[in-house]
């Protein structure tokens, strides 16, 4: 208690130091005048009794601060000394202060933007209970079916079996994909919604802020038509309406009511805006070969990761066992929740991470360098110090004060650069960054720019700082006798700083040059199609008032039909998925005439539901035989697994069907594939037969590899209810869209039109990630490369003031400014060589973890590292040319006159 007290009293004393000194002043005096009385009492004369006091009383200044020592926390007022004094310093070089404090916050605000998407992303925890507790499930698909997939969506049955088997799981969930069409005074709209099992709202332990969630008993097909809405759709749609709850609402022309609102950092599935019960039907249930739905499931307390998994693999030997056709060699694997969700990005960020590390260490090593140089020109100050009695840790103590004050200043105006930097980044990653985790900058993002802050201040300080406490005092009090009194001290220091700037950006810069390059190559890479004057939009037509293939197709028929008679446009089709969205379906097929192996190992290839015409609308070549045509269709339906209408002809004809160049070759070498016949498990009942070979296509994704085997079935022999209208316009297609949308709306006026982009957009946004971290690599690198060259002509442009006496001297002696000038430019690119050498050693080395963000190049692609080292020697050289040129400029006779 009486230790708890005195610090106490010591803090106290730190904020009413005034007053104390005042009280301390009186009582000295007062004590003073009481010694001097008794002096003048035994026979003293007044100033002698006076004197005799103080030297009795041990001093008045060292008394002073023996109390002050004992009164406050001498350690804080002592920083704070250093604090001012440095302040002080620095606003008598603003100069200087200006150049360290913006190169600092450059690196520093680089720094923080990408931490706090960092941190936002890998470091913070998902917005529910018990967070690390939350898993997705997935099936492991068949290696030989399934070549490079080790995640796969779930079949129903199989959920099903998982739920009743499984003893790792507190509880388990299945969601899946649905859109709704609404219509209202804001117009038609097509919602996107999940169908989720009962329970799924227990398994993340989430509460809505008004009404309910879903209860098991309303998992009941046609009995309960309930929905939760998102916090985003509830805004925007109904105004924020606190009395929603009870409306009906009609949602693809059924009446659905309204129980709830969900909180605004509820986004799972990201894309959802409501929610819904599944409410399978008996034979959904027992589905276990159309794997469409993601299982989420919360661990018990007491269960780990690698339990749930080996559970997993038994449960699945088991099915297996039981199941062959469907579930042979299929597996499964739990994954925490926050490490699935951010699995894409991931790479991307520590890429994006590292570069910024580089950037900063740049800013220190350019900071250090303009440090050095003036903290070497106050040597004769330091000596002053050393002299009087400073000790080496005190010196050392005030250059890492006015360092770190530099530091915090960078980080204060870093802070303002990575609140802009932040919105940038948050608006290029765009879908990539799951919803639920909010990039801003928060109370850990601010902690950690105020420690990196006073971290690289102190880094920036330190090689000074410890060069200036082994400064030899009796040269420092001799220094500055001359005007040109040169100081070479620290010469290599300074070099080695420029060497490791110039290495450090040539690594960075090769980096975004393979990520330029690699970008260059898929743009310009052959897709197989013409994406050109390209429209895509997506029409998802209601069931209720659809609810035969026969109506949805008469109702697609008149839109091509309407759309195709619209001035400029070229021509009109319809496919199930947008090529290069990255939304493709796998389809297992069967060759008829070769052995038959089961449903779960069948080899896959890429179905594609298009209508007649979807070849010429894309501009995909027709290689042999011909394109599909209306006349391929009949008028007997039956319902297939994968709940859709399957169009089979009475006539016992077989289902005509195009594939891609690499199917043929896949699965007929050296053979002619027309008229060959296969099967598909999602086809149970009808026979697919080879009309035609087209060339290949990227339709999966840009950046594939290799093409993918891809099968074209026509949209009239297997209806969905969900189509891509694709239009070929003359023109610019944005410039139909009104039209377009018209045309729609002429025939049902609640239909929504949605989605609507064109193919261009499509291309760019498969590769958006990668364009925007070599965007930001670039923008990185060449910051770097900036810095680098301010490095090399800070350096070279201080030694041409060391040496300004003995150029005055070679020219005095007869040497020739051309001779000068490769004198001081060959000092300038010496370092600037070397790092170029260490820089290739280590660029070769971090081109393998740029390996998966490169395409149609090496990672030691010879034309970018050439192209980079020429761009670092011609900046390096140019940054040397200025001091170089002013070295010519110093006159002989001046400089002798001087001295």
């Amino acid at each position: 208690m009486r230790t708890l007290r005195a610090w106490l009293l010591r803090v106290g004393g730190v904020f009413r130091q005034t007053q104390g000194d005042r009280e301390l002043d009186a009582e000295l005096e007062s004590h003073l005048q009481l010694h001097a009385a008794d002096g003048v009492r035994s026979g003293l004369t007044p100033d002698e009794a006076r004197r005799r006091a103080v030297l009795k009383l041990g001093g008045l200044e060292r008394t002073r601060e023996q109390y002050r020592d004992r009164r406050g926390l001498p350690a804080f007022e002592s920083l704070v000394r250093d604090v001012r004094y440095a302040v002080r310093v620095l606003r008598q070089r603003p100069g200087f202060t200006l150049a360290a404090v913006l190169v600092l916050a450059l690196g520093i605000g680089a720094n923080t933007a990408i931490f706090s998407v960092v941190n936002a992303v890998l470091l913070r925890p998902l917005p529910y209970p018990e967070p690390e507790r939350l898993t997705f499930v997935w099936h492991v698909p068949p290696a030989d079916a399934f070549p490079g997939m080790t995640q796969f969506s779930v079949s129903p049955a199989n959920f099903l079996d998982w739920q009743r088997q499984s003893r790792s799981f507190e509880r388990m969930a299945l969601m899946q994909f649905r859109s709704f069409n609404i219509s209202g005074q804001t117009g038609p709209e097509t919602l996107r919604a999940a169908g989720v099992t009962p329970g799924f709202f227990d398994v993340l332990g989430v509460q809505p802020i008004l009404g309910r969630t879903l209860r098991p008993e309303e998992d009941i097909r046609g009995q309960h038509r309930v929905v939760v809405l998102s916090e985003r759709l509830w805004m925007r749609r109904f105004g924020g309406d606190s009395n929603i709850l009870g409306r009906k609402l009609s949602l693809g022309g059924e009446p659905f009511t309204v129980v709830g609102v969900m909180g605004p950092t509820f986004r799972l599935p990201q894309f959802a805006e409501l929610w819904t019960p599944l409410a399978w039907t008996d034979e959904e249930r027992t589905v276990r070969n159309n794997h469409n739905a993601t299982v989420i499931a919360r661990l018990r307390h007491d269960v780990d990761l690698q339990t749930a998994n080996t559970e997993m693999t038994v449960i699945s030997r088991r099915l297996e066992q039981q199941y062959p056709e469907d579930n042979k060699s299929w597996g499964a694997v739990v994954i925490p929740l926050h490490q699935d969700l951010v699995a894409d990005i991931r790479p991307s960020l520590m890429v994006l991470l590292g570069a910024v590390a580089f950037v900063l260490l740049i800013a220190c090593a350019n900071v250090a360098n303009l440090v050095l140089a003036r903290t070497i020109g106050r040597r004769k100050e330091i000596g002053v110090r050393l002299a009087l009695g400073a000790s080496g840790g005190r010196v050392l103590r005030q250059i890492l004060c006015e360092t770190a004050v530099l530091g915090v200043a960078g980080g204060v105006i870093g802070l303002l650069v990575a609140s802009a930097a932040v919105k940038l980044i948050v608006a290029y990653f765009g879908t990539t960054l799951p919803e639920a985790m909010a990039v801003h900058l928060d109370l850990p993002v601010l902690t950690f720019t105020l420690l990196l802050s006073l971290a690289t201040g102190i880094v920036v300080g330190a090689g000074a700082a410890w060069r200036l406490t082994r400064t030899n005092v009796s040269d420092a009090l001799k220094q500055g006798l001359s005007r040109t009194d040169a100081d070479n001290s620290g010469t290599r220091t300074r070099n080695a700083l420029v060497v490791a700037e110039v290495a450090l950006s040539l690594m960075l810069l090769i980096g975004a040059g393979l990520m330029v390059r690699s970008l260059y190559h898929l743009q310009n890479a052959d897709m197989g199609m013409d994406p050109r004057n390209v429209l895509a939009a997506a029409l998802i037509v209601p069931q209720a008032r659809y609810d035969t293939p026969e109506k949805q197709t008469r109702f697609y028929d008149r839109v091509l039909e309407r759309v195709r008679a619209l001035p400029g446009v070229e021509s009109a089709s319809l496919t199930a998925s947008v090529p290069l969205s990255g939304d493709v379906g796998n389809w297992p097929i069967a060759i008829e005439g070769r052995p038959t192996p089961p449903a779960s190992q069948q080899p896959t290839v890429v179905g594609v539901i298009a209508s007649p015409g979807f070849l010429h609308t894309l501009r995909i070549g027709l290689v042999s035989g011909r394109d599909l045509a209306d006349s391929d269709i009949s008028h007997q339906t039956a319902a297939s697994p994968a709940t859709a209408s399957i169009a089979s002809d009475t006539s016992g004809r077989p289902t005509a069907i195009l594939i891609s160049q690499s199917m043929a070759k896949h699965f007929w070498p050296n053979q002619d594939p027309l008229g060959a016949r296969l099967k598909c498990i999602f086809l149970p009942d009808t026979a697919l037969q080879v009309v035609g070979v087209v060339k290949d296509a990227k339709i999966d994704a840009l950046d594939a590899l290799v093409p993918r085997d891809v099968m074209y079935l026509s949209f009239r022999q297997l209806q969905n209810g969900f189509m891509q209208l694709m239009v070929r316009t003359t023109s610019s297609p944005l410039v139909h869209v009104g039209a377009i949308t018209k045309a729609v709306h002429e025939l049902d006026p609640e239909q929504p039109v949605v989605d609507i982009r064109t193919m261009d957009e499509v291309a760019m946004g498969s590769i958006s990630r990668r364009r925007f971290t070599m965007l930001l690599l670039a923008s990185f690198a060449g910051l770097a490369l900036l810095l680098a060259a301010v490095g090399i002509y800070s350096v070279l442009s201080y030694a041409v003031r060391q040496r300004v006496r003995e150029i005055g001297i070679r020219l005095a002696l007869g040497a020739r400014p051309a001779d000068v000038l490769r004198m001081t430019v060959f000092n300038g690119m010496r370092p600037t060589l070397v790092g170029v050498v260490i820089g290739l050693a280590g660029a070769a080395a971090i081109s393998r973890l740029l390996s998966s963000f490169v395409f149609g190049i090496s990672g030691t692609d010879p034309a970018t590292f050439a192209s980079v080292v020429a761009l670092v020697l011609i900046v390096g050289f140019s940054a040397s040319l200025i001091p170089a040129y002013r070295a010519t400029m110093v006159d002989p006779i001046k400089t002798l006159r001087d001295e």
